[in-house]
């Protein structure tokens, strides 16, 4: 499909239908996603036991994946907010010249990356929180996840960019082949070979390799924007709208990985079982909130279109489904999280004292989590509109601005409860703040709707 033929799809189709045929693909590849990092979890609690050090340590090295992931991110959603708006207004060559020069700039980032963590790995885990007893594991983790940096990080730039581009469902296929090919491998190497965590990481390797691979050759068949060096056009404009664009995604990511790092710190003064049960949390609350991260997505490439066309009435009927959608979602997530608490914090840690901790982590947590249905599709909406500001304060706030004091200070006062119940408090302040952020917003957003008027 041709650009123009994709701008009057993004543009003229009705909003709702728009929204959720680009939204089912999104959730399924965040799915897909939290479902394979869950997978060499799962896998080790199979075979550790009550060993709370070896499933402890997939937890630790969780938030150095999330770092990985904030990079690709920030490349990604740099570049496809921009190219969105830029085909948007018509101008295929500027988007293509973003895409090109975005990715190769996260495979060169990616490199430098992994070879510095590779050489300070000791001293990474330490400072994600490793205790003395998780530390051998997690290095042993860890070191096939770093190697994997540059592979995670073009992966998620080329899905990023497809979604952006309108094709959000040929993208879920890169992420599919190497999802599905990690989970085989953990069932290998950890059931079959008792590797242990060095098998999980060694899986995970492989598994991003060759779903980096399916995704690229997806992207030259299938993208508005092929990857091609002679597009490879690094400057100061360019890097600007890719910071513009993608800073949002780096602080929300980035201060998840510093946030989850904290927490480990944090929950390791009441030992292993701690880490085990708060990791097995996020890792539940993780694919829960994939979906509402997902069917945000999908309404990011209907707003950027939609927004460049200067079609500011499609931007706000799609803001609105997609928070009462999300709403309805999280709100049965959050039921059924709390109903089944313990049997979902089992299936990712095995020791009782772990399950405990998880649990009640995890029923208060549900507590506030429907709020996020607003959180994140304000965030996304700001970002894709290009309100930088607004978008980096919002994404900075709930897991960083807010909740690295709170899991900090609260457990001083409530001590176990504190821990487990951080999350709570920084969704309501978040939310609290995104409300008179987009506010302001439909109020600039009305004004350019009556200058396009006269």
């Amino acid at each position: 499909m041709s650009a123009m033929t994709k701008q009057e799809k993004m543009t003229k189709e009705p909003v709702k239908k728009l929204v959720v045929s680009l939204a089912i693909p999104s959730i399924i590849s965040m799915l897909i996603t939290m479902i394979y990092n869950s997978a060499d979890s799962f896998f080790v609690s199979m075979v550790s036991g009550e060993d709370s050090a070896t499933t402890g340590s997939i937890g630790v090295v969780l938030s150095l994946m999330s770092l990985i992931q904030a990079i690709g991110f920030f490349f990604g959603h740099g570049t496809g907010n921009y190219s969105s708006r830029a085909f948007g207004r018509g101008e295929d060559d500027k988007a293509k010249d973003m895409a090109s020069t975005g990715f190769f700039s996260a495979l060169i980032f990616g490199v430098l990356f992994s070879v510095i963590a590779y050489l300070l790995l000791p001293e990474v885990v330490t400072l994600l929180g490793a205790t003395p007893t998780i530390l051998p594991y997690a290095i042993s983790y860890a070191k096939y996840i770093v190697l994997a940096a540059p592979f995670y990080m073009g992966a998620y730039v080329l899905n990023i960019q497809l979604r952006f581009e309108g094709n959000a469902s040929v993208g879920t296929i890169g992420i599919a082949v190497g999802g599905i090919l990690n989970i085989v491998l953990d069932a290998v190497f950890i059931l079959g070979l008792g590797m242990g965590v060095e098998g999980a990481g060694l899986g995970t390797l492989i598994g991003q390799v060759v779903g980096f691979g399916t995704m690229l050759i997806v992207k030259q068949r299938f993208g508005l924007a092929r990857v091609e060096l002679s597009r490879f056009k690094p400057s100061r404009v360019l890097y600007r709208e890719m910071i513009g664009g993608g800073l949002p995604s780096l602080c929300r990511q980035g201060l998840t990985a510093i946030a989850f790092a904290t927490l480990c710190n944090c929950a390791g003064v009441y030992g292993d079982s701690a880490i085990a049960g708060m990791s097995a949390v996020n890792k539940v609350m993780g694919i829960g909130g994939s979906l509402i991260i997902g069917f945000s997505q999908g309404f990011q490439p209907v707003c950027g279109f939609s927004y460049g066309a200067g079609l500011y009435d499609r931007v706000r009927e799609g803001f609105v489904f997609s928070v009462k959608t999300g709403l309805v979602m999280l709100l049965v997530i959050s039921v059924a999280g709390i109903v089944f608490a313990e049997d979902l914090v089992r299936a990712f840690a095995s020791d009782p004292s772990a399950v405990s901790f998880g649990a009640t982590a995890m029923r208060i947590q549900c507590l506030s989590f429907p709020l996020a249905s607003y959180i994140v599709v304000s965030n996304m909406s700001l970002q894709t509109m290009g309100k930088t500001l607004y978008a980096t304060i919002l994404s900075a706030a709930r897991q960083g601005l807010i909740f690295i004091p709170c899991v900090l200070i609260l457990p001083l006062f409530l001590g176990e409860l504190g821990v487990q119940g951080s999350q709570v408090v920084a969704d309501i302040l978040t939310f609290l703040i995104s409300i008179p952020i987009m506010r302001d917003t439909w109020r600039e957003i009305d004004k350019l709707k009556k200058n396009v008027a006269k």
